[in-house]
């Protein structure tokens, strides 16, 4: 499935999901869960975007209409407001955002980031609706340790600090592509085809967070890149007593 997309994605990986994993994504009693905390992963995903444009790219205001962006969707998921129908905003920014002119990288940053927002908020809402089909409720889910185990692995001074956290955006885009890859011939004809829908922009996320990293690092940043990739390694390949859309395998 898409060999020419994954290719690039399973090199960079430093291993492929442990098939552990993939049998319990594929139980019918464990649906619910891949799809909830799928969404809160789309959700994710644009909050760090927006994070990376509001504290590194942006004026004030333009952080401020950034927030109102978003937050309809953070009402629906963190406050139980609204019906999941976020179709009045799914236009996205009415006003160009104004970047901050001290930083060289800031209109390549803002121009990458928000399309993928855009692409991250409409993943967002087809899970809904796939879940809505399937007579699954959205309800809370505890976080994996997924994510905050990467983000112990960030530097904390600049410009260290946004370049392992543009990497450690590269590696999450990459697992969830290649997640999408492993499940879509284990699940039904539907939700295959469309993970397997959503494995083109996945690919392109990965490789955006990677360039924007090697630009704004300006020197070789293989050793980063390494060194987060084992931890990311590890994270996957750990047993997990909760299962979640990146947990490891059952312990």
């Amino acid at each position: 499935m898409y060999p020419e997309l994954l290719k690039p994605i399973q090199g960079f990986l430093g291993c492929p999901t442990p098939k552990a994993w993939i049998e319990q994504a594929r139980k019918q009693q464990n649906l619910a869960v891949l799809l909830i905390d799928h969404a809160n992963c789309e959700l994710k995903a644009a909050q760090t975007a927006m994070w990376l444009i509001r504290r590194y790219a942006v004026d004030k205001d333009s952080g401020e209409t950034l927030l109102a962006w978003l937050r309809p969707y953070e009402d629906y998921v963190y406050r139980g407001q609204g019906s999941g129908d976020f179709s009045a905003g799914s236009s996205g920014l009415s006003k160009k955002l104004i970047s901050q002119s001290d930083f060289e990288f800031g209109e390549e940053l803002i121009d990458k980031m928000v399309l993928l927002i855009k692409e991250e908020l409409h993943h967002f809402q087809q899970v809904l609706e796939i879940m809505t089909d399937r007579g699954i409720r959205y309800e809370n889910l505890s976080a994996a340790r997924y994510a905050r185990g990467l983000m112990q692995q960030v530097r904390s001074h600049e410009p260290a600090h946004l370049v392992d956290k543009l990497i450690c955006g590269a590696y999450i885009e990459a697992r969830s592509c290649e997640r999408f890859a492993a499940l879509a011939p284990h699940v039904d004809k539907v939700l295959g085809d469309f993970y397997a829908s959503l494995l083109r922009s996945e690919a392109r996320h990965f490789e955006d967070y990677l360039s924007l990293a090697r630009k704004i690092a300006g020197q070789d940043i293989g050793h980063r890149i390494q060194a987060i990739g084992q931890a990311e390694a590890s994270l996957v390949q750990s047993p997990d007593t909760e299962f979640r859309f990146h947990s490891g395998p059952p312990a």
